[in-house]
């Protein structure tokens, strides 16, 4: 069985969280908590690899991801 580590930005509003993998385009999910978020994402990547891995298709392999906030004036 073979590991991958995935990046995952969480994203909360009034509505709940929103979870998406940027390595994976088109993998996300929510969840009303955190914790029903991540596990879903969990499973949605779990689930795209598999497909990509059916298809024979690459994994995409990200060394570092940084991410900030900044604020903008307009």
């Amino acid at each position: 069985m073979n590991r991958y580590k995935m990046s995952v930005i969480v994203e909360k509003d009034q509505e709940g969280y929103f979870v998406f993998c940027p390595e994976l385009q088109g993998c996300y999910t929510q969840g009303d908590t955190y914790e029903e978020a991540m596990e879903n994402i969990k499973d949605a990547i779990r689930l795209h690899i598999e497909d990509r891995l059916e298809s024979g298709e690459d994994i995409p392999v990200v060394d570092s991801i940084s991410l900030t906030s900044m604020e903008i004036a307009v």
